[in-house]
């Protein structure tokens, strides 16, 4: 059986469903094909699950510093099943929300493994998709255009196997019953850090091995030493530039041990579990890709400004195609996918417009440069920064810690980046965003009447301060 459509996506996760979604609104036929459930990593195995048990933990640690704020909980607990059941009835909620928006627009799911074709009796080109469904029939869809939206997959070190219960990926860390007396995380990365963060608050003992000298070693220098400094504080282990040697590890009845390299020598840990988190594989393999001509380069397919592959009437988004992973990014490429395909001049922006978010206490956010890659890149820099520790709302709310950082243009004064690390960072980034999209000057979002007492003040003062300006530092 064959269905013709103007748009396939195969894949059904934020990249997929938004692409899906604005092809419909412009008035498209379209059909979603995807193996597992509608929403992907980000709903089910991501972003909206984590964040849960996050503001879980968030709560957690609230309260058992309440007396701080007058209010008395001497018998304060964690329960982790009704955590883990307020995160499943979220995720459901959504995956509900989901499925109403395809039959709203006339979006046609087809829960199956949707696999590539080449030429064909269906059509003369590739890019068609055989989908086998759940009752082993298999369909044929013949769309005129094709996205390929499949995300990506955690990634292991070389020579280690999660087994899920010793040896943990996210996947497995978001469905655990228990919660482990210790664990030892690898990876420092977005993904390791904000499972060391819930942990923490969650009572376990955490030590974080991340290869790199720092931790998060994307972004920049000054937000990573403060990140660590503050877990140090905390009691949260950090490892930086230790190398776990894959062959030490050993899963025991009681936990596991292994053998981390450091500068200073090798040192053994035990801990009760594992968590690796050392990056993701986009699943651009098992798709069909080579039926056709899409060039693939270092395991992610190759696309240009506008998403096309090397077959312009294919596309690709999201993780699968190697640019940034987020949930946040994969979504506005799928809609910049779609509109292309639908005949406007539709670009992605470029990475350096994308809002990057952590989800850790405190929150870590940036948009543009590091202060380091905007130096490299050649540009003649001046940097300034506002802390939390004096802001009313900071003080008030009890988080005062870390600061906003502001990168700069020295000769243009341009807005090359601004970097955050504190309470509610994920949401204030926004505003920072707007101002790289609109080619903003410090001066300008500095004049912006920020109300006080909020915690926006420290991004208007920030910029401020470029300019020596700032009323409040």
């Amino acid at each position: 059986m064959s269905k013709t459509f103007d748009l396939v996506v195969l894949g059904g996760g934020i990249g997929g469903y938004s692409a899906a979604i604005r092809a419909a609104q412009l008035g498209k036929s379209v059909a979603i094909v995807e193996r597992d459930k509608l929403g992907g990593t980000c709903l089910h195995k991501g972003c909206i699950p984590s964040k849960a048990l996050l503001r879980s933990a968030e709560v957690y640690a609230t309260m058992k510093r309440a007396d701080e704020f007058g209010v008395m909980a001497n018998a304060v607990s964690f329960d982790l099943a009704k955590a883990q059941s307020r995160k499943s009835a979220i995720v459901e909620q959504l995956h509900k929300g989901l499925q109403y928006l395809m039959t709203k627009h006339k979006i046609e799911v087809i829960r199956g493994n949707g696999r590539i074709i080449g030429p064909s009796i269906f059509s003369p080109r590739s890019g068609s998709v055989a989908v086998e469904l759940e009752d082993g029939e298999t369909d044929t869809l013949v769309p005129a255009q094709l996205i390929i939206a499949t995300g990506s997959r955690p990634a292991m070190l070389p020579g280690l196997e999660a087994d899920g219960k010793r040896i943990m990926t996210s996947d497995h860390a978001l469905e655990m019953e228990s919660l482990p007396a210790s664990i030892a995380i690898i990876g420092g990365g977005v993904i390791g850090v904000e499972w060391a963060t819930m942990l923490q608050e969650f009572g376990v003992e955490v030590t974080i091995v991340e290869a790199e000298r720092r931790l998060l070693p994307t972004e920049d220098e000054e937000i990573s030493r403060e990140l660590e400094r503050l877990f140090k504080k905390r009691g949260i282990r950090v490892m930086t530039g230790a190398k776990l040697l894959v062959d030490s590890v050993a899963t025991e009845e009681d936990g596991v041990r292994m053998t981390v390299e450091t500068a200073k020598g090798t040192e053994a840990l035990t801990s009760e579990t594992m968590l690796v988190s050392v990056g993701r594989i986009a699943n651009a393999d098992g798709i069909g890709l080579e039926n056709t001509d899409v060039r693939i380069e270092k395991g992610v397919i190759k696309v240009n400004e506008f998403l096309q592959t090397t077959e312009p009437h294919i596309y690709a988004v999201g993780d699968v195609n190697g640019g940034l992973q987020l949930a946040h990014a994969a979504g506005h490429e799928g809609i910049a996918a779609a509109e292309h395909a639908a005949g406007k001049p539709t670009r992605k922006h470029p990475d350096h417009l994308v809002p990057r978010c952590v989800y850790t206490r405190p929150e870590v956010a940036s948009v543009g440069w590091t202060e380091r890659e905007a130096a490299e890149q050649g540009f003649e820099l001046k940097t300034a920064k506002f802390s939390f520790k004096p802001l009313g709302k900071a003080l008030v709310l009890g988080e005062n810690d870390g600061f906003v950082k502001v990168v700069v243009d020295a000769k243009t004064n341009d807005l090359l980046g601004v970097h955050m690390i504190g309470p509610h960072a994920t949401d204030l980034i926004s505003e920072a965003a707007l101002a790289k999209l609109l080619d903003a000057t410090p001066w300008e979002v500095g004049s912006v009447i920020h109300p006080h007492p909020t915690l926006s003040e420290a991004l208007g003062e920030a910029m401020l301060s470029v300019d020596g300006l700032s009323i409040g530092g």
